[in-house]
């Protein structure tokens, strides 16, 4: 019966070493994490700003007179689909006679 105390005595002094590092590691995630005061950081220079300029000479060239406009597209007509599109479709095999 010592044996079965000593590999228990063992157990417990595993158990005591992880639940150390676990305290360790949530100890130093609370510090690093939530208690560090943030540092101040100097705000980024801005980027200058550009004028944009728009050449709308492109609208006058020969080429987009001669582009054509879309059709209108016609309603549907006819049967939409199933009721219940997730239902297995019906089968289309023919009854053998």
């Amino acid at each position: 019966m010592a044996i079965v105390f000593s590999e228990q005595k063992k157990r417990q002094q595993y158990l005591i070493l992880v639940f150390t590092i676990v305290i360790l590691a949530t100890a130093i995630v609370f510090w690093f994490g939530v208690f560090k005061k943030p540092t101040e950081s100097p705000p980024l220079p801005s980027l200058s700003i550009r004028k944009v300029e728009i050449n709308f000479k492109v609208f006058d060239q020969p080429l987009l007179s001669e582009l054509e406009l879309f059709e209108e597209v016609p309603v549907f007509e006819g049967a939409f689909g199933r009721n219940n599109p997730f239902l297995p479709a019906p089968s289309q095999e023919e009854p053998t006679k």
